[in-house]
């Protein structure tokens, strides 16, 4: 998912005066300064004005943001875990509930001007694959000791770690 002209969405709250841009200067008011309501691209404030506005708005909808990285935010949607990373005006997300999925696709589309890519093919410069097809098997554990310790020595005998 990206979020189109995603730094026009943050709202500032410092006072920014801008000049008047070459070419497009009003000749009756040639030294006027215009005060801004909204962030802009270039401004210092735009990057900052976006992610608490997207903060923000998922905090509304119940997300938890990550305690390590704070573009990461999480919700348990009645037993569904929902995923949602953020980085500058991309966002992957998924769910254990595809339907979930569809909705936060729609619920973000109200709120922002967004493109949906569809499924996640690369991301920061790493492509992702399902090259095996495993996406439909059913993971089922596998039997193994708990206590065993997989340490050996250079014969290879076993260690035992706790001593």
């Amino acid at each position: 998912m990206d979020v189109k002209s995603a730094f026009l969405n943050g709202h500032i709250t410092e006072l920014v005066y801008v000049d008047q841009q070459p070419g497009f200067e009003d000749p009756r008011k040639p030294n006027h300064v215009y005060r801004l309501n909204k962030a802009l691209y270039g401004l210092k404030q735009a990057p900052r004005a976006w992610y608490e506005r997207l903060r923000d708005f998922l905090i509304m909808q119940e997300f938890k943001i990550g305690k390590v990285d704070m573009t990461l935010f999480t919700k348990d949607i009645n037993g569904d875990l929902f995923i949602c990373q953020i980085y500058v005006d991309d966002i992957i997300f998924g769910c254990t509930n595809e339907k979930l999925s569809h909705e936060f696709g729609d619920m973000m589309s109200r709120e922002f001007e967004m493109s949906m890519i569809g499924e996640l093919n690369f991301f920061l410069g790493f492509q992702f694959k399902q090259k095996f097809k495993m996406g439909d098997c059913m993971p089922i554990s596998t039997l193994m000791s708990t206590n065993e310790h997989l340490d050996t020595d250079v014969d290879g005998k076993p260690i035992d770690q706790s001593t």
